[in-house]
């Protein structure tokens, strides 16, 4: 074998080892990340508090004023 190839072969297995090690950081990060809440944000009208209620509600009471508010869509 020549020198040309001792260096491709060592070139390649290292960027393969490179590329298992960032598909598994990335598999790690996705798993323990932070997941969507399926909550409904709101704002109220009245004083302009944010706030999130559950999925199941279309409109809830804001807990600082207790105004009726709609879901705001995105």
């Amino acid at each position: 074998m020549g020198e040309d190839v001792l260096i491709f072969i060592y070139l390649l297995i290292l960027m393969s080892g490179l590329g298992v090690l960032v598909i598994y950081s990335e598999i790690r990060s996705r798993k323990f990340g932070p997941s969507a809440s399926q909550d409904h944000v709101f704002r109220c009208v009245q004083c302009g508090l944010v706030y999130t209620d559950d999925a199941d509600v279309d409109r809830s009471r804001c807990s600082q004023c207790g105004t009726m508010n709609d879901v705001i869509e995105f």
